[in-house]
């Protein structure tokens, strides 16, 4: 064989070789794409479902607002639905952003500096629900007694005094499984992204 031929040969399969890892490259990023996708959907589903309940408790509050009779129970149905809008809303906005990092399209380095950001702004909101929680609890426990059986809770100091604490403990402990429920998705997540880097 000439040297020629052989170069020629070598040329040839240099291309191929070439063709063939970005080929895997492509491959690579897409799998990761698709598994990135997955661990955020599974925040996404269970926030998903309790904005439909928050919705739902602040519609059934704005359209039954007239039994809201006295000023204490107008100001906690008002702080309640606000509660129940604008936390969800804020909440998916940030899993939107987690979601719409594209993996394929960004290098390494932007891609984690893109989701490292919009991590800390889904766990800012977090931390927000949790603390606005309580508020809600304590004001939408009356609100919600008064729409449904007409009573004034706040008068009938035995039912107060179990139903807030009870619902706060149930509350911390709920708040504390779904954190970290959210906090191995985000690290699988963040996992997945970290590979990337032997692939570059």
């Amino acid at each position: 064989m000439e040297f020629d031929e052989m170069k020629s040969l070598w040329t040839e399969l240099s291309g191929q070789v070439e063709i063939q890892k970005k080929l895997t490259n492509s491959l690579i990023m897409k799998m990761t794409q698709t598994q990135f996708k997955k661990k955020i959907r599974n925040i996404f589903i269970p926030e998903a479902i309790g904005t439909v309940i928050c919705f739902a408790e602040a519609i059934l509050i704005l359209m039954n607002y007239q039994k809201l009779d006295t000023w204490y129970f107008l100001a906690g149905g008002i702080i309640s639905v606000v509660i129940l809008i604008l936390l969800p809303i804020l909440s998916l906005r940030s899993i939107s952003k987690m979601q719409s990092i594209n993996i394929a399209s960004n290098n390494y380095k932007q891609t984690l500096i893109d989701y490292t950001k919009s991590k800390k702004q889904f766990f800012k909101v977090q931390r927000l629900s949790y603390y606005l929680g309580f508020i809600l609890l304590v004001v939408l426990v009356p609100v919600l007694a008064k729409l449904f059986d007409g009573n004034d809770v706040l008068s009938k100091s035995k039912i107060w005094i179990w139903t807030v604490p009870v619902g706060m403990v149930i509350l911390v402990f709920f708040a504390r499984w779904v954190y970290r429920y959210y906090k191995k998705n985000t690290l699988d997540a963040e996992q997945l992204l970290d590979g990337l880097s032997d692939s570059e």
